[in-house]
């Protein structure tokens, strides 16, 4: 069915003729089979989305409905893979018509070549239902591809069959209850602005490892929650959430580049193949998916490109794995929802903002949890949704910041300051907050002890008393303060310096294990107790910053980590012997 174009206006053309069309159907516009989707429909009027560049096109073109909604194909091939915003692979279409990308180009998702050896895991006469395991592929080195039964799917395995297939070849048979018999391959289809099932969405209980310390001691997030990452311009978004893609604890990671500038997304294809995963030794784009969609790609793809990576991520989720989504950023994602809500003429919200702004981000983020996967054999997998804001001058009153906060249950607030100080991860502890902290303290008990989560709330006292205490030293000076408010500021520098600041060049310092934080905060900790101890024993305050000891505190982030544990227990030992040293002198002063 084709209809005719009679207005065109950037990325949004109007065309008549579709009257048996629907909503979010994918079409084809003009001779260069340009892809759009359909946003409104007007009787047989539709107003469409282009997903590529629009001059040249005029009224009298013509457009032609595929009658499928906007889907991405699923199987064996995704992960190390490179897409563009509706999952066109950017590599392939490079070796089809060059680096600079032509319009129209029609490349699958998936190569159709390739074969991957299967290996079934169900038998002919087996019962299955929508979501079980049939066969396994080894993806990559790192990850195994359990080829499922598609949702809402169930009935009998006829036939099923082993070795090497590509992805469109048949390898098994379903015949359903109705007695139809069902060729089954290695790819699904699935409309991306559809969450996948699941069985059962769980409350998050374990906490996402990402080797950053002011993450993961102080405002930590669960496997299966969603964090925001707003700052200013220039304050690290991206450093931090390409640490998380990193060292996060996952199975599988989902980067979406939405937006931003095309040099990031450059620094993550170098960096990537070179860095190996801390868990596995192996290269991290044995793990990775990366949704390419910079600031000079077009912006109706932009707004897409999220819904294709979360969808992705789902799938993975539903094989059973801890995946992530991190997407850079919503607020570009935001951006391009206001230009087209521009061009569609709908009524402008705040800033300019379309009305249902809040309501497109919450769908976003619910599509994250830790679930129960459809599917007979009760297995668990998690999605985590990370996503950065990037409010025009920090300021974050803004609408996309404030709809964020609004659902998102952890805040890491970045400070331009602490940024230009050098300061990383520039998270500025006193506007950051995480509300798992309750649901998480169960697991640190069982890990660490109770010790870790009282370490923690003695830190975060120690740097909201060093706030209010500063606008005292600024008043009187430094001096004027009693031994142990002096010492309350030494030990919340200790804290800033030596424990949350982060070298992200560092080999040995970029990734912090947990057993790690636990014990370099406790050393910290300690110090403070033994020196307040000593103070009241009359010992002198600046007798006590000046042991050798505390130098090797500061320290204690460059020791390699097969000797961490011996090294902090030798410090921890010299610290209590010098200091017991100087309140002796104290009292017999």
């Amino acid at each position: 069915m084709s209809g005719k174009v009679v207005k065109v206006s950037g990325p949004l053309v109007v065309a008549t003729g579709l009257a048996d069309a629907n909503m979010s159907d994918v079409v084809r516009v003009g001779p260069q089979r340009l892809i759009g989707e359909i946003l409104t429909m007007k009787g047989d009027t539709a107003s469409i989305q282009v997903y590529e560049e629009t001059s040249g096109l005029g009224p009298g073109a013509e457009v032609v409905t595929t009658g499928a909604p906007m889907s991405v194909e699923l199987g064996p091939g995704m992960i190390e893979g490179i897409y563009d915003g509706i999952q066109r692979p950017l590599e392939k279409i490079v070796e089809k018509v060059g680096a600079c990308i032509t319009r129209g180009v029609e490349v699958p998702a998936l190569d159709h070549e390739k074969k991957w050896k299967f290996t079934p895991t169900v038998q002919v006469g087996d019962k299955v239902t929508g979501g079980d395991v049939i066969g396994t592929v080894p993806e990559t080195s790192v990850v195994l591809h359990k080829i499922m039964v598609p949702p809402k799917m169930s009935g009998t395995i006829t036939d099923i069959k082993s070795g090497s297939f590509n992805v469109t070849e048949n390898i098994a048979t379903l015949k359903t209850e109705d007695g139809r018999e069902v060729p089954l391959t290695m790819t699904q289809r699935w409309p991306v602005r559809v969450g996948r099932p699941y069985s059962h969405k769980y409350p998050p209980k374990r906490p996402l490892c990402s080797g950053q310390r002011i993450i993961d001691t102080l405002f930590p997030i669960a496997k299966g929650g969603t964090a925001a990452v707003p700052g200013p311009f220039g304050s690290g978004k991206t450093v931090v959430q390409h640490q998380l893609a990193k060292w996060s604890d996952v199975d599988i990671v989902v980067y979406i580049g939405c937006g931003e500038r095309g040099n990031e997304m450059t620094d993550v294809l170098r960096e990537f193949p070179e860095l190996k995963d801390p868990r596995t030794g192996e290269s991290l784009m044995k793990r990775t998916v990366l949704i390419a969609n910079t600031s000079d790609m077009p912006v109706a793809a932009r707004e897409a490109s999220v819904y294709t990576g979360i969808t992705i991520a789902e799938y993975f989720r539903d094989m059973g794995y801890d995946v992530a989504v991190i997407a850079d950023s919503t607020s570009r994602w935001a951006e391009a929802l206001r230009e087209m809500s521009g061009r569609l003429e709908e009524m402008p919200g705040e800033e300019g903002y379309p009305a249902y702004l809040a309501s497109r981000l919450a769908q976003f983020y619910e599509r994250a949890g830790s679930v129960e996967c459809i599917g007979s054999d009760e297995r668990r997998g998690s999605l985590t949704a990370v996503g950065a804001v990037s409010p025009p001058g920090g300021d974050l009153s803004e609408p996309v910041s404030q709809a964020t906060m609004r659902i998102v249950k952890v805040f890491w607030a970045l400070d331009a300051s602490l940024a230009y100080k050098r300061h990383f991860p520039a998270i500025n502890w006193l506007n950051s907050y995480s509300l798992y902290l309750d649901t998480l303290k169960p697991w640190f008990d069982e890990n660490f002890g109770l010790e870790f989560m009282e370490n923690r709330g003695k830190a975060m006292s120690i740097l909201q008393s060093e706030s209010s205490l500063n606008e005292i030293v600024q008043l009187v000076g430094k001096d004027a303060l009693s031994p142990g408010d002096q010492l309350t500021l030494e030990v919340a520098r200790m804290i800033r310096e030596d424990f949350l600041q982060q070298n992200a060049f560092l080999d040995i310092d970029s990734y912090s294990s947990y057993d790690r934080q636990e014990k370099m905060l406790a050393m910290i900790l300690r110090y403070e107790t033994l020196c307040r101890s000593a103070i009241a024993q009359g010992a002198s305050v600046m007798d006590l910053f000046s042991i050798p000891a505390r130098e090797k505190i500061g320290r204690a982030k460059s020791v390699p980590v097969e000797e961490y544990p011996q090294a902090y227990a030798r410090i921890e030992a010299e610290m209590e012997q010098q200091i017991e040293e100087i309140a002796a002198q104290g009292g017999e002063n």
